[in-house]
């Protein structure tokens, strides 16, 4: 299915999406290959292509993944007891995003697919160039990733709360962990329903500084 978004639609539209996959549609390996053919047109450092993307449909394996991103993502909103529906003081905007995280979490094991993109090399004590260097020759490629799976009606959110257990999915997933660095980890599945808006943002003249920062 392609949505015939215009380029400006997909830019502005593509939300992080929690509650709105749907967990019980399958997502086909042929469109996945599609959006993968796609974010590796990016532009990427010294044209290396130094990525690697790991997809994982395995049930057990899933939930292996999830368990690990719940024991951090608990902890890291302030969340006692998991059990409970009692959320944490937010304000009204940071109670929407809250609940849908805690959805998303509560679900994870039951996406169709997640995605683990990863980049050649570790990261340890690279300084500040090799860092940008090496994140500006991946992100670009997970960003067209996410642009091409919402033209085909499927949505994503981009977590990174499975990372302090890097080691123990890379030995999961049997991914080389001294030679590749996990980008972070993208539930993934067709969105229920296929119209999300602009967000509210501030405008961005707030944020923009020409030629000195005052």
């Amino acid at each position: 299915m392609r949505l015939g978004l215009t380029a400006d639609e997909v830019l502005t539209t593509t939300r992080a999406v929690r509650k709105r996959i749907d967990f019980d549609k399958p997502v086909e390996r042929e469109v996945i290959m599609e959006c993968v053919e796609i974010a590796q047109q990016a532009p990427t450092g010294s044209n290396n292509q130094g990525w690697r993307w790991m997809f994982v449909t395995d049930p057990a394996k899933k939930a292996a993944i999830a368990d690990l991103y719940r024991k951090n993502f608990y902890p890291y909103i302030g969340m006692e007891d998991p059990t409970t529906d009692d959320l944490p003081d937010r304000d009204d905007q940071g109670t929407r995003i809250l609940s849908s995280a805690v959805h998303m979490a509560q679900h994870l094991h039951e996406v169709p697919l997640m995605a683990i993109p990863l980049h050649t090399g570790r990261l340890e004590g690279a300084d500040t160039f090799r860092q940008a260097s090496s994140w500006g020759s991946i992100l670009p490629a997970v960003w067209s990733f996410l642009l091409a799976l919402r033209e085909r009606g499927m949505g994503s959110s981009w977590t990174t709360l499975h990372l302090p257990n890097e080691r123990e999915v890379a030995e999961l997933l049997e991914i080389p962990y001294d030679d590749y660095t996990q980008v972070g980890m993208f539930p993934i599945g067709y969105t229920l329903g296929t119209d999300f808006k602009l967000a509210n943002r501030v405008t961005a003249e707030k944020f923009v500084h020409w030629d000195t920062w005052s």
